[in-house]
């Protein structure tokens, strides 16, 4: 995982995009809820409504796991934009140590999820490399 800044930036943003490749080789994007976990991303499926239970990300990942995940800032400040992409390997995990150290990350990270744990399965992100950038030296 990405050491200094960008490590400080993670922890702090509540919002990612998980970018897979859909069978016929397009890519399909959707926000996420995310943690670190063992130096992995995780995420989870969550009791947020959802159009089908069979859920595009996951059949994608069955077929291709090789994902992105962009982690961005926005603020009107432009001095204070930055991003962060991880390209990495996902695998679905649905049960076992693994399964619960990404939902126990989870619930630390995001209040809403102590009283709804995320049911899964959890998408752990492995990293295969990263890039990063920021518009200032000093972010706030």
């Amino acid at each position: 995982m990405p050491e200094g800044w960008p490590r400080v930036q993670l922890g702090a943003a509540f919002v990612a995009r998980l970018a897979t490749v859909r069978p016929d080789g397009a890519p399909h994007i959707v926000p996420i809820t995310f943690a670190i976990a063992d130096e992995t991303v995780v995420t989870a499926v969550d009791f947020k409504p959802k159009k089908t239970p069979k859920l595009q990300r996951l059949e994608n990942l069955r077929a291709n796991p090789s994902v992105s995940v962009l982690i961005d800032e926005y603020a009107d400040d432009w001095s204070a934009l930055w991003w962060v992409r991880i390209d990495g390997t996902a695998e679905i995990v649905e049960d076992g140590p693994r399964f619960t150290d990404a939902i126990d990350a989870l619930v630390a990270k995001y209040p809403q999820y102590r009283d709804n744990v995320p049911c899964g399965p959890v998408i752990r992100v492995q990293p295969l490399g990263w890039r990063a950038w920021r518009a200032s030296v000093h972010p706030s």
